[in-house]
């Protein structure tokens, strides 16, 4: 060993040192009493063996911290014990260190070993066949074998089995990883898609309470004044009833599965009464609203069922439109249009007057537009918002294209 290698050696671990420590002391026992494995060959004292010992002994020491280095010093110090007369300690000592050298060792390391002690059996056998014509060579050989064989392979075997747990776990843990990010997932879906139900349901009642309310501080008209304050009474009764309905989902999902009267999802036709809503509340405001409702025989507005979910987007679409129309427009005309494109893709079109105005009739948060893009790129839709220039002036336009109900099912 030299110096580098030394210093890169970490301390022994505990039960290297009672192993080192125990077989030195049978050793130390079986020398005094005499009892070693064969006679000297070579002519070497007996005395030798401690020598072996010791060095076998260390050997043991490095087992777990240098497992190549420790089988460096086995090995001769194997071949002197057995020409010095053989301890036992010392060779139970041996196949323990080479079991850890397979499983404690370098992956290449571990496949070479177990190889290289099949070919020293072989070897030996064919030497002790040639040298020495006694049927007790099988004994001489299968002895050789419990000493390179047997610990190199159950090194392997054990270590293979380590891997193959460590694997299952580090796939357990990635697995977990991947569940918690799922989960994080999941619920920062839930969370957008409940701040763009929220949003839909309440801003539409809200921008409206809030216009009417700054008509009715503004304009000193007892007439006109009792009719802000109607809209604003129906429009706080209605979003306190969303808003009633919202919470009750988010406490107990299936509470309207044992409703009387469970709640029907909006859909494209509730437009008109959308529509209708939007008149009443934009009416002081002079914008008046148009329904051109282009789909044809392929989607009637009162179509019965429970509503797509490219439906329920539409009517988001919609919905939101009209709030920040409310909100923003130029006195005049605001259209809606729906159409089927070819491939039967929903198309949804929102026109209102553009006005060049330093704020909004309503305070807004600048979120619909967010939730419009994000409930049409859910679907794999397409959306567009935005001034643009016209024969009838500037405007605002809102665009959505929202895929067939055979793409929505492939999705």
């Amino acid at each position: 060993m030299t110096a580098r290698s030394l210093a890169a050696v970490g301390r022994p671990h505990r039960l290297d040192v009672l192993i080192a420590g125990g077989g030195l002391l049978c050793g130390l026992l079986l020398w005094s009493l005499d009892l070693h494995g064969g006679p000297p060959q070579l002519g070497l004292p007996p005395s030798l063996t401690l020598v072996s010992l010791t060095a076998m002994s260390g050997a043991e020491l490095l087992r777990r911290t240098a497992p190549m280095t420790a089988l460096a010093v086995a090995v001769p110090a194997l071949a002197l014990d057995i020409c010095a007369g053989t301890l036992v300690a010392t060779v139970l000592m041996f196949t323990d260190v080479l079991y850890a050298a397979v499983l404690y060792g370098p992956a290449g390391a571990a496949r070479r070993i177990p190889l290289h002690s099949v070919l020293v059996t072989v070897v030996a056998a064919i030497a002790l066949t040639a040298l020495w014509q006694n049927p007790q060579v099988v004994m001489a050989v299968i002895g050789i074998a419990l000493i390179t064989i047997a610990p190199a392979w159950t090194g392997i075997i054990t270590r293979n089995h380590r891997d193959a747990a460590q694997s299952a776990r580090l796939r357990a843990e990635q697995i977990a990883l991947l569940a918690e990010m799922d989960r994080a997932q999941a619920v920062a879906g839930e969370r957008a898609r409940m701040a763009r139900e929220l949003h839909d349901m309440v801003a539409n009642h809200l921008s409206a309470i809030a216009i009417h309310a700054t008509a009715a501080q503004s304009i000193d008209d007892p007439a006109a004044t009792r009719e802000a304050l109607g809209v604003i009474r129906e429009n706080s009764v209605q979003g306190l009833a969303e808003m009633r309905h919202l919470i009750g989902l988010l406490r107990d999902p299936k509470a309207t599965e044992y409703a009387e009267e469970p709640a029907a999802t909006p859909s494209l036709a509730g437009l008109d009464a959308l529509i209708t809503q939007a008149r009443t509340n934009g009416g002081s405001s002079g914008l008046t609203f148009v329904l051109d409702d282009a789909r044809g025989p392929e989607g009637p507005a009162d179509e019965p069922g429970p509503a797509s979910p490219a439906e329920l987007a539409a009517y988001r679409i919609v919905q939101e439109s009209l709030t920040n129309a409310l909100k923003h427009a130029a006195p005049g005309e605001v259209r809606v249009r729906l159409a089927h494109e070819r491939g039967g893709a929903l198309t949804v079109t929102v026109r209102s007057p553009y006005a060049d105005r330093p704020g909004p009739r309503a305070p807004g948060s600048g979120t619909g537009l967010v939730g419009m893009r994000e409930r049409i790129a859910l679907l794999g839709g397409a959306f567009e918002a935005g001034p643009e220039s016209g024969p009838a002036g500037r405007v605002w336009l809102v665009r959505a294209a929202l895929p067939a109900a055979e793409e929505e099912e492939q999705r």
